[in-house]
């Protein structure tokens, strides 16, 4: 199989799709692998260092796409790059399709084999895909939020663990999965006052007693939101159904209430955001806006601002992923590996995932009917 790694194109985006060493890997296994010119160097990672390998560098990225059965990316296609789609070819990446109409609508016209990190999920109901990356981003969102507390930037001027004599920042964290958990760990050792609202009875036990009683837990519903929130210094929004569009849980009702000068930091944003106010996507050259009073922070890609800890972290678990589409093609890799069924998005021109068809309002199809 030819494998093909474009460079990411998004604003700030410096992370890439394969490391040299994922490279050699699959030439290992007989797989040709080819690398646009430049895509590595975000990460720390030379064109030489991909040669060296085994891997071609080709010299742009319509080669790239025009050559290869496979392409893998980090984030999802932009515009620019829907016109290099081809039918049958396998784009691996995350795809968050339930917010990206246009970009589902090209990939069904061109019967593009959609397989998102995302939605690639195990029996446990674990995410192995999305999982470091929500690390990553947990972790950004806590110093992030106390970057842009500081006047200077907008904010509320206040350190988020306060000193002796003065009462720290109040941190509010909507969901307790892998982001929320990670930006509470980020925030309690800065010395925050932290709360975490979850709707799972189950998991708030749990964050008790991985926390030892040190932050604070309420169950999700309209009114402690609207309570916490009102309270909040900084705000993450770290809510995410798989492959579905992130639930509204805070109206601007709620962010009129808040207090001059506070931060949203929306980590749910490339899934549509859980905050009504995040009504556009930010970049790393742009990150905020001001609505309400409240900095708003919605770049849809978070870890790019770190790309050597986070391509690493997710080649890490997609290499496993693209060898066995490599060894096997498509249709036995998905028969024998039902996580990975789970994956495929988009298939022969349909939709092959309920929660992206029901965010998409368009028909489902199962995977096994168009084999």
């Amino acid at each position: 199989m030819v494998v093909g790694v474009p460079k990411e194109i998004k604003n700030n985006e410096n992370r890439v799709a394969l490391t040299p060493g994922g490279a050699g890997m699959l030439l290992s296994a007989g797989h040709q692998v080819l690398v646009e010119s430049g895509a590595g160097v975000g990460s720390g990672f030379g064109d030489e260092d991909y040669a060296r390998e085994g891997a071609v560098i080709v010299a742009d990225a319509a080669e790239v796409w025009a050559l290869s059965d496979m392409i893998m990316k980090v984030k999802e296609p932009l515009p620019a790059e829907y016109g290099y789609f081809r039918e049958g070819q396998m784009l691996f990446t995350y795809l968050h399709l339930a917010a990206a109409g246009d970009l589902a609508e090209h990939l069904l016209s061109k019967k593009v084999t959609g397989i998102a990190y995302e939605t690639i999920q195990l029996p446990n109901g674990s995410l192995p895909l999305l999982t470091p990356m929500s690390e990553v981003a947990g972790r950004m969102s806590v110093q992030i939020g106390a970057h842009f507390l500081e006047k200077f930037y907008g904010g509320r001027g206040i350190l988020l663990g306060g000193v002796p004599g003065v009462p720290p920042a109040d941190v509010i964290i909507l969901g307790g999965g892998i982001v929320g958990t990670n930006a509470a760990k980020m925030a309690l050792g800065l010395g925050a006052n932290v709360v975490i609202i979850e709707r799972s009875a189950d998991r708030m036990r749990a964050l008790d007693d991985i926390f030892g009683g040190r932050l604070r837990t309420l169950m999700s519903n309209p009114h402690n939101i609207a309570s916490a929130v009102q309270k909040a210094d900084l705000l993450i929004g770290a809510v995410l159904i798989p492959g579905a569009r992130a639930p509204r849980l805070v109206t601007e009702a709620m962010v009129q209430s808040m207090k001059p000068g506070a931060v949203i930091v929306d980590v749910a944003v490339d899934q549509g955001g859980s905050i009504e106010t995040i009504d556009r996507v930010t970049t790393h050259s742009n990150p905020t806006y001001e609505k309400h009073g409240v900095l708003h922070y919605a770049v849809a890609n978070m870890p790019g601002a770190v790309p050597r800890t986070s391509t690493l972290g997710l080649t890490n678990v997609t290499i496993p992923y693209a060898m066995e589409l490599a060894n096997k093609g498509f249709t036995e890799a998905v028969a024998a590996n039902y996580a990975l069924q789970l994956g495929v998005n988009t298939y022969k021109g349909s939709v092959t995932h309920p929660a992206v068809a029901e965010a998409l309002g368009m028909p489902y199809v199962k995977l096994s009917d168009l084999s």
